[in-house]
This record gives structure tokens, C-alpha cells and sequence, in this order.
């Protein structure tokens, strides 16, 4: 029996369990989350956008939804196995968003992707992704050809910010590391509750971002912790390993747009710049990797963006909205009538 749930967003937001397989990727986590409109049991639209958030994320970003409800696609997000929503139930010794092999999550797109064409009928899903939630899409879409109709990354993770040096030297070391202490910590930043400007310093992003600091929004800090979950070795370890399947090239036979900032901050950059840059991630390396994802991709680099473009300030946010449901009209126009 299918388990639909209210959602924490409130009505008309509903949550819908999907069973996924243990695996040892993955400890403790048994289930993903769809969340979607309840009004979505009967599509308003023949056409889907399937949101897959970053790590240490999880879906609130109701105003994305509308824009894309505006362009004519139903909106749903897909909350991976131990990941945000789907993180409550955890048991002890089992960490949020952490996994030993990206792939795991291969399941639950494609259970999700399925659901959205066979159950809900809509003839044409678009993957929406964002951060790590990216690296998952783009490794998916490259292994399911022909199961979607495009692919839009918002701000995706195609390679370690970091030196040459720690790119090579350093993933060789947390790749041993991994073989025999997979839960290693290998990033611990400042406690979540620290206030002070050292807690900025380990998160500015968030920080900057957040009510609770005097920006523009609310979420559950419980969900999206600043700063956020500790990085273990074997999740690294994972993640380098689908970034050099990025390099070798992935030949999506889909559309891609990938969307990010023009400019990343600097490190000990004030709230002001912070607000005005990708504070998280390397958009010169995004702009590289973009031709190795395949043939038809599109890069936009939104001025102002922060690293979810989607939380911007404005105008950024708007010309990120506007960039992403303007390249879907014109990549796939509705069909006249």
C-alpha cells in the first residue's frame, strides 16, 4: 500500500514513501520521499520536472515550484534515502546524506521518474538538480538514456574545489582512507549552534542566508543544519569517483542547461560578497566540466547567483526563474493544438 503523508510544507503539499532496497551504501535508510501537490493525483500537466536537491538539503523552495507550474510542468521533488525528510527515522550510528556509493541512489530516481510517467501520465519528465544532487542526475540520465526529456542543473558538483594538489594527492589519500575507515570524518566544521563570527567563517553561505542571521529565509534547521553534516571519507571517496566519470565524458543524449553564478567568493569573504557569489563551489570548474556532459548542453551564468540560484537575492533569482522556464519553452515547446 502506497504511504501518502501531509507534508511539513502544510496543504496542499503531500509526502509519498518509496521503499527502496537496503544496501550497506547506506545504513539504516529504507525509504525515500516524493513530495508533490496533492492536486498532482490528477495531473494539471502533461509534462514533469522531478527536483533532486544538494547535500545536507531538502525541498522548501515552494516559489521554484510555482515558476515552473507557470510553464506548464507539474513540480515534484525526490528526497534520496537518508536525506532530509527522508532522514527521520535513521537509527543510532547512522548519519543524514551519507552514503559510500552515489549510486545507491539510482533506485529512487528511477522508481520516481516511473511513477511520474506510468502512474501520473505525464509524457515528458525533466530532471531539475542542484549541488551533489546534480552529480546524481547527470551519472543517472547517462545510464537511462531516453528516460528523460532534458536535464537542468542548478549550480551541479562537477569537481572538488579545491588546489590541483588536494584534487589529486588528496583525493588519493581519503580513497585509501575510505578502504578501511569509510567513516572517517574528514570535514567537521564549527558546532550548529554556535552564533559567533568564527560559526560564519565555517559557513558563510548559510549563514547568510538564513532568518535566523538576518536573511531572507526560513527553513528547518534540522533538515538543513548549518553548518551542515560532517563529510565522511567514503562519501568523498564516491563522489571523486563519479567526478572522473564527469571527465571521461557521460554522452547524454538529452538536453542539458547548466545554470550557475559568474563568480565564486573568496575565502573570508564578507556577508555582501557572499550574497552575490557561489560561496560553495568552483563556477569556473562547472563551466569546464559542462562539454563533457554531452553533446547539447547549454551553460547560463546568472550575475549575483549564490550557489542555490534559486535563493538569490533579487534580481538574481528572478533571471535564474526566468532563464531555466524560458530555455524549457524554447528546447521543448508545448505542442499546438
Amino acid at each position: 500500500m502506497t504511504m501518502i503523508i501531509p507534508d511539513l510544507l502544510g496543504g496542499p503539499w503531500v509526502a509519498r514513501h518509496i521503499p527502496v532496497t537496503p544496501s550497506e551504501a547506506a545504513p539504516g535508510a529504507d525509504h525515500a520521499i516524493l513530495v508533490h501537490q496533492r492536486g498532482a493525483g490528477a495531473a494539471r500537466h502533461a509534462r514533469a520536472v522531478l527536483y533532486i536537491h544538494g547535500r545536507t538539503d531538502y525541498f522548501f523552495q515552494t516559489h521554484l515550484s510555482a515558476a515552473l507550474d507557470g510553464a506548464g510542468y507539474e513540480f515534484y521533488a525526490l528526497e534520496m534515502r537518508g536525506c532530509g525528510r527522508a532522514s527521520a527515522d535513521l537509527p543510532e550510528g547512522s548519519f543524514p546524506h551519507d552514503t559510500t556509493d552515489l549510486l545507491v541512489y539510482d533506485e529512487e530516481i528511477t522508481e520516481a521518474v516511473r511513477i511520474l510517467r506510468e502512474e501520473k501520465g505525464h509524457d515528458a519528465v525533466v530532471l531539475n538538480a542542484h549541488s551533489t544532487g546534480g552529480l546524481s542526475a547527470v551519472l543517472w540520465a547517462a545510464d537511462h538514456p531516453g528516460r528523460v526529456a532534458a536535464i537542468t542543473l542548478n549550480s551541479p558538483w562537477l569537481d572538488l574545489n579545491a588546489s590541483g594538489f588536494m584534487r589529486s594527492y588528496g583525493t588519493a589519500a581519503v580513497d585509501l582512507m575510505s578502504r578501511w575507515m569509510p567513516g572517517r570524518v574528514i570535514t567537521n566544521p564549527a558546532a550548529p549552534e554556535a552564533d559567533d563570527e568564527d560559526a560564519f567563517e565555517a559557513d558563510p553561505y548559510t549563514r547568510s542566508l538564513h532568518a535566523r542571521w538576518g536573511g531572507e529565509w526560513d527553513w528547518d534547521l534540522a533538515l538543513k543544519p548549518s553548518p551542515g553534516w560532517p563529510a565522511r571519507a567514503g562519501f568523498l571517496t564516491s563522489v571523486r569517483r563519479m567526478q572522473r566519470r564527469v571527465r571521461h565524458g557521460l554522452g547524454i543524449e538529452a538536453p542539458v542547461l547548466l545554470c550557475c553564478s559568474t563568480a565564486s567568493a573568496a575565502p573570508g569573504a564578507g556577508r555582501e560578497a557572499v550574497l552575490r557569489a557561489d560561496a560553495v563551489l568552483d563556477v569556473t570548474q562547472m563551466v569546464e566540466r559542462a562539454p563533457f556532459l554531452g553533446e547539447d548542453v547549454t551553460v547560463r551564468q546568472i550575475p549575483g547567483g549564490v550557489h542555490d540560484l534559486a535563493l538569490s537575492p533579487e534580481p538574481a533569482r528572478g533571471e535564474y526563474l526566468a532563464t531555466l522556464t524560458g530555455w524549457l519553452s524554447a528546447r521543448l515547446p508545448r505542442p499546438s493544438h
